[in-house]
C-alpha cells in the first residue's frame, strides 16, 4: 500500500507505529522519539498480512529534488520482504515524489539489499542509536 498520512486509517497509523516500535524499539533496544511530526509530510509504503503491517518504509523531501527513505521494516524475515517493499517504493517514488536523488541511513549489515536495488554508499560508518550506519544515494534517472 501507498499512502500518505492523511490517507492512512486510524488502525494503519496504530498498526505502523506498533510494527516501527517492534522493531526499533524492542529488537533493535532503541530509546528515541519515534513520532517526529516527519510522518505528516511523508509517503507510507508498507504490506500487510491480515490487517497486520508486515514490512514498511516512509520517504519524504530532505531537500531540494531529494527524498529521504527511512524507518525501513520487515516483521517478517527470510521471505524477501525488505527488497520487495523496496523495489515497490523505487517504482513509486519519483512518480509521487518528483526528485533527482533518493537518500537513505543504512544499518551496515542491510548494506547489500540497498546496493541490490542500485544504491551505492557515500559516507564513512557512523553510528546511529549505537547502531552502524552508512550513509546511501540513489540517483533517479
Amino acid at each position: 500500500m501507498i499512502k500518505t498520512f492523511n490517507e492512512l486509517t486510524p488502525s494503519q497509523v496504530y498498526e505502523i507505529l506498533k510494527a516501527r516500535a517492534a522493531i526499533f524499539v524492542v529488537e533493535q533496544n532503541c530509546v528515541y522519539q519515534d513520532m517526529d511530526d516527519i510522518d505528516y509530510q511523508s509517503l507510507h509504503i508498507f504490506s500487510e498480512e491480515n490487517n497486520k503491517v508486515i514490512a514498511y518504509l516512509r520517504a519524504f523531501y530532505s531537500g531540494p529534488n531529494v527524498v529521504k527513505i527511512g524507518r525501513v521494516l520487515t516483521l517478517v524475515h527470510g521471505k524477501g520482504l525488505g527488497g520487495k517493499l523496496l523495489k515497490s517504493a523505487l517504482a513509486v517514488i519519483p512518480k509521487r515524489l518528483p526528485c533527482h536523488k533518493i537518500i537513505c541511513d543504512a544499518q551496515c549489515h542491510a548494506l547489500g539489499s540497498y546496493e541490490k536495488a542500485g544504491f551505492k554508499v557515500v559516507s564513512d560508518t557512523f553510528l546511529e542509536e549505537n547502531i552502524p550506519h552508512k550513509k546511501m544515494a540513489l540517483e533517479v534517472k
